[in-house]
């Protein structure tokens, strides 16, 4: 059973499902740099990170560089990844990002934005072999801490797996849990089978757990979504109902202001 906590294998299996899964849906985001006005983490290595200081006003001329080569040459799509890339660290700058909850707040989710529309730019261009350094990214711009898109966050993981060689039974497995969170379960399964063929014998029980576990998350969060739908819908048709009753309902007759007084009562 896979929540029996008496062996200490599958307790320390439970621990590291739950390690993946929120270092998955945002707690990886420390490995980018994001969450401080300081470099560093996996970001550095394929920006050229200058550790020299500046912070954010570095990387604010950065995006503003990005920006108008983009604009300047509007067909190049590295100039639309490089300005997706970033803007995506610009985001995590500051205020724009809680290190306390691990989330980016309302105004860094309105940064994650313009990162979102550089992105999609750059994919609309078709680029032979599309940037994995910059999907990454987009992995945990449409994760859960972001702006909780999956079906866009699969389609960056499915270029960073496609992009990926030799591939990885972790790759495969964050390509499974962001396909059941769009409810494309054939894909996911799929997907989970390969993360499972990629893990060494002796840790596929629980490459099998992690997958188990993010398959019921994911069926637990559809279902959750889909009742507040149900209800939004349901009070949405009640207040149509109660305004058009009112509209239909007809209006009393106004008082007229001259009555007559009232005759004194007889002695």
């Amino acid at each position: 059973m896979l929540f029996d906590l008496r062996g200490g294998g599958r307790r320390r299996a439970i621990q590291a499902i739950y390690l993946t899964l929120a270092v998955l849906m945002g707690g990886g985001l420390v490995l980018f740099g994001i969450g401080g006005n300081v470099s560093g983490g996996l970001f550095d290595a394929f920006t050229g990170g200058d550790r020299s200081g500046g912070g954010s006003s570095l990387i604010e001329d950065r995006a503003k560089s990005a920006q108008k080569r983009a604009t300047a040459n509007p067909r190049d799509a590295g100039a639309w990844a490089a300005l997706a890339r970033a803007r995506y660290q610009l985001a995590g700058q500051g205020s724009n990002f809680d290190q306390a909850t691990g989330q980016f707040t309302r105004q860094g989710l309105l940064a994650l934005r313009g990162v979102a529309q550089a992105w999609e730019r750059y994919l609309a261009l078709e680029p032979k072999r599309p940037d994995t350094r910059v999907a990454r990214l987009m992995v945990q711009a449409f994760g859960s801490a972001g702006l909780g898109d999956p079906v866009k966050a699969l389609r960056a993981q499915e270029i960073v797996v496609d992009g990926t060689d030799p591939p990885s039974a972790n790759g495969f497995f964050q390509l499974a849990v962001f396909a059941y969170a769009a409810g494309q379960n054939e894909k996911a399964d799929r997907a989970a089978q390969r993360a499972v063929r990629l893990t060494p014998a002796d840790l596929r029980e629980s490459m099998r757990d992690r997958v188990d576990l993010a398959k019921l998350s994911a069926k637990q969060e559809r279902e959750r979504l889909a009742k507040l739908l149900a209800k939004a819908r349901s009070d949405a048709a009640a207040k149509v109902a109660a305004d058009t009753k009112s509209k239909l309902a007809p209006e009393a007759p106004a008082k007229s202001g001259g009555e007559a007084p009232a005759e004194p009562a007889s002695p």
